[in-house]
């Protein structure tokens, strides 16, 4: 619902699809800075604690967010900074949730743990922004910005009445920096780790950047406002879950590496065709393609990272596919703001899909030389 209504609070006061990439470059530009300060916390503090830090912060900014609205004396910059502070709470709660899911599941269950993590997020996804469009349509942004905050007494509620068997941190063995390096080394001396962090680079930067620019379709390419943004925006999410019920419902991982190729050349080539797309029900149907591609990419890449690391190094592992999932998508909104701006946004969806297809296939030509070296 959040990320709807920002999005239309930021066309609506600019009329600029370069401040739609501005303010999702602050979204994302404290994970590009703290991730990996934030997976050293997240191995050494107690994760289902410093939760309800992040979630207490988030729901804040939340609340702020809806108060300036309300008094209608929000601008730009305010949802620029306000967007920065809830990706800094992100950048910690983040590898923490993450690293939690290990300790509530176990090592063998964890892949089908990540993946019905996945199917909660985007069953939300799903819902969410459609009640948003709603919700935005008859009452304005401010309403929907209040909800978002006051939905996050339940979380934190959640939080408080977890129970977990005691897992007593790890010790530091020295400074954060060291520790830092120690990460960068594990990440460094693993090919496969290698391979998948610059995959995930290229989602972000290109394959990810549509979802910023999903006003000015609504708006000015299809033409079906606010209502339609909250349905386009759910479809996303309605494709993300079915490929998250789709890995939850499957047990093996060895052709893990497979999946990750084939949903990343699905993912371009819908990229391609939603931005040639002028008719809503298409639009509308790549948009569920999308984010089933998309959900399947990255899931799978987070399980085999995870299912890499070890006990240890998870947090600072987790918090470096963060870093290259989250982290580089500051990048994609800039350059997609500035692609739109240059060459119109179809345009710049068209280029991030076709980026994103040549990477797929480049990357399934190297598998089979990949997996002899790992054996």
């Amino acid at each position: 619902m959040q990320s709807v209504a920002q999005g239309w609070l930021v066309l609506r006061l600019s009329d600029s699809p370069f401040d739609l990439g501005l303010v999702g470059f602050c979204n994302f530009v404290p994970i590009l800075l703290f991730a990996l300060v934030a997976g050293v916390a997240a191995d050494h503090l107690p994760r289902r604690k410093a939760l309800l830090w992040t979630q207490g912060a988030a729901m804040v900014l939340a609340l702020v967010l809806a108060l300036i609205t309300w008094l209608d004396v929000v601008r730009v910059w305010h949802v620029a900074v306000l967007a920065f502070g809830v990706g800094l709470t992100g950048a910690f709660d983040i590898p923490i949730r993450q690293s939690l899911l290990q300790d509530l599941v176990g090592r063998d269950d964890l892949p089908n743990a990540i993946a019905i993590n996945s199917l909660a997020f985007n069953g939300a996804r799903l819902v969410g922004p459609a009640l948003g469009g709603f919700v935005l349509a008859a009452f304005g942004e401010a309403p929907v910005f209040l909800l978002n905050g006051l939905s996050y007494l339940a979380v934190l509620i959640g939080i408080a009445r977890m129970r977990t068997e005691p897992v007593p941190p790890n010790q530091r063995s020295g400074s954060w920096l060291a520790e830092i390096r120690q990460g960068v080394r594990w990440v460094l001396s693993h090919p496969k780790a290698r391979l998948f962090l610059g995959l995930v680079m290229i989602t972000s930067v290109f394959g990810l950047p549509y979802s910023i620019l999903l006003p000015v379709f609504a708006r000015d390419i299809l033409q079906v406002g606010s209502r339609g943004l909250g349905f386009m925006t759910g479809a996303t999410g309605l494709g993300a879950m079915l490929g998250a019920l789709y890995l939850a419902g499957g047990e093996a991982t060895q052709r893990r590496g497979n999946l990750v190729a084939a949903a990343m050349a699905v993912l371009g080539a819908a990229l391609i065709a939603f931005s040639a797309s002028r008719q809503f029900w298409l639009s509308m149907a790549l948009l569920v393609v999308i984010g089933a591609a998309m959900i399947t990419q990255m899931a799978s890449s987070n399980t085999l990272f995870q299912l890499l690391a070890p006990a240890g190094l998870r947090g600072r592992v987790i918090s470096f596919f963060m870093l290259a999932f989250m982290g580089m998508a500051p990048l994609g909104s800039l350059l997609a703001g500035l692609l739109a701006r240059w060459l119109g946004t179809p345009g710049a969806v068209l280029i991030g899909g076709v980026v994103c297809l040549v990477a797929a296939l480049s990357f399934a030509t190297r598998l089979p030389a990949l997996r002899r070296s790992a054996e």
